[in-house]
């Protein structure tokens, strides 16, 4: 079984915020996204994959497509193939973000 304990995952670097996997699959992956106050992930999309953003710890702003939401610790968002979406964490305090993804983009070989 390969199972964690998120709190013992989590990275911070002032530089920018940290992708720290977790599990991964031909089919999935899943990440924590680690966001000191501040740092943001820049808007992007994924023409074929799935991704949902789940808030673990602190809040932060979570955009995806044309709106933008403020979103605490116990909210989860999904964002669809082709729509464009991130994260900024505007709040003074830390941002823990479990991400799903899937289809896995570059399947591991």
């Amino acid at each position: 079984m390969h199972a964690v304990q998120l709190s013992q995952e989590t990275r911070f670097q002032d530089e920018k915020f940290q992708k720290v996997s977790l599990f991964e699959s031909p089919r999935m992956f899943s990440d924590l996204y680690c966001f000191e106050s501040g740092q943001s992930q820049a808007l992007h999309s994924h023409d074929d994959n799935d991704k949902i953003y789940y808030v673990v710890e602190g809040a932060g702003i979570f955009t995806v497509g044309t709106e933008s939401r403020q979103l605490a610790a116990g909210w989860a968002v999904l964002c669809e193939p082709g729509q464009d979406h991130g994260v900024h964490n505007d709040s003074d305090a830390r941002l823990v973000v479990l991400v799903f993804m899937a289809p896995h983009p570059h399947p591991p070989s």
